[in-house]
């Protein structure tokens, strides 16, 4: 299958849910063999954080926004740097850069991933590639969600009884589904998004710690029968979400139930709704899938994966039971993506952003 070379390549993710950067060190062919071989993160500041917050649902940057994406890329490169200092005998050849996104519209064929790569490349004096959606969105994709053929190899690797599910739940909650011929993926709907802004407006805490306080409340039934009725929900995929969509602000008239609610019992009811997203995903799969492995951030949540285990109907697990890191899961992913990049590969598929035929992506910034 044409270039069987094997490249030891870092791939870095920031989310949607501003928690901070991922970068994952992994060697790859960029087709069957995936080996990790460390991983770091680190959190963005307050300060940080806030200010990509005020990038969001932009497709230019100011000069504000440009500061913001400078000091964002140079927390990438110091953990490359990192990275390389703690894995000396893994030179890497290739860095995958995602970039912040901070705006998503299919309807407008706009997708904006915040990032300079050509300052990147200059911090590491590797070569970048960067700028992974744009193509599929052009090409008539959703220009998301892109880990699915990361997932489907590690699923071959593990030589998992087909089909199987993996549920990544960040800002916003995507699945993909593994089955023996095919491979379908697509956004749920809410991850943690709407929890993490609901609890740092009103706790002045990152995120709810294990789910504590939405553990302790009570769901607003008809509320969560209102979002449901949202047409994305019964929505055929492929389909993907702008984060700013499940934005409470955003939500208007459809989240004002929340404002006679105590803490607890709001946070019950936007975890529930996240739970509920994930639930109608079902509805969309090929098959009942043996079971879903989850990763991201969401699988912390000790309430969200108690709800999940409760009402999906196939077992639930997280994916560090199968010896992986659900923490490095997206990192890992784009440095796959970067190697296939590399190799003129596809990324992207028609059962996963319905981009007409299989299609490359990514550019390259040299060193």
């Amino acid at each position: 299958m044409g270039d069987k070379k094997v490249y030891t390549a870092i791939g870095l993710m920031s989310g949607t849910s501003l928690d901070g950067v991922d970068a994952a060190l992994v060697e790859t062919d960029g087709m069957n063999i995936v080996r990790p071989i460390g991983f770091v993160s680190e959190a963005y500041t307050p300060e940080l954080r806030a200010a990509l917050r005020a990038c969001f649902g932009k497709d230019t940057l100011d000069e504000a926004g440009k500061a913001t994406e400078r000091q964002m890329t140079l927390v990438h490169a110091r953990l490359i740097k990192m990275l390389m200092a703690l894995y000396p005998k893994h030179k890497p050849q290739i860095i995958g850069f995602h970039g912040q996104t901070i705006l998503h519209d299919v309807g407008r064929k706009i997708t904006v991933q915040i990032g300079d790569a050509d300052l990147l490349a200059k911090e590491t004096g590797i070569n970048v590639i960067h700028d992974f959606r744009s193509a599929d969105v052009a090409a008539g994709g959703q220009g998301a969600p892109l880990a699915p053929i990361y997932h489907a190899a590690r699923v071959k690797a593990e030589k998992m009884a087909l089909p199987v599910a993996l549920l990544n739940i960040g800002g916003v909650s995507n699945i993909t589904f593994c089955g023996k011929n095919n491979t379908v993926a697509f956004d749920c709907g809410p991850g943690n998004a709407l929890m993490d802004d609901y609890t740092k407006a009103h706790l002045k805490l990152d995120f709810d710690p294990d789910g504590a306080f939405a553990g302790a409340g009570k769901v607003d039934e008809p509320i969560i029968y209102s979002w449901m009725a949202h047409k994305y929900f019964s929505q055929r995929p492929p389909k993907s979400l702008d984060r700013n969509e499940w934005d409470i602000a955003a939500m208007g008239p459809l989240a004002t139930g929340l404002v006679g609610l105590s803490v607890d019992d709001a946070l019950a009811t936007l975890l529930e709704f996240t739970a509920q997203g994930i639930l109608r995903a079902f509805d969309h799969l090929p098959l009942p899938p043996k079971c879903i492995f989850v990763c991201g951030g969401g699988r912390r949540n000790k309430t969200l994966m108690r709800r999940l285990a409760k009402i999906l109907p196939c077992p639930v697990k997280n994916v560090d039971g199968l010896g992986w890191n659900g923490d490095a899961t997206e990192g890992e992913c784009f440095a796959y993506l970067a190697v296939r990049s590399l190799k003129g590969l596809p990324i992207s598929f028609p059962g996963t952003t319905g981009v007409a035929e299989p299609l490359s992506g990514g550019a390259m910034v040299k060193a």
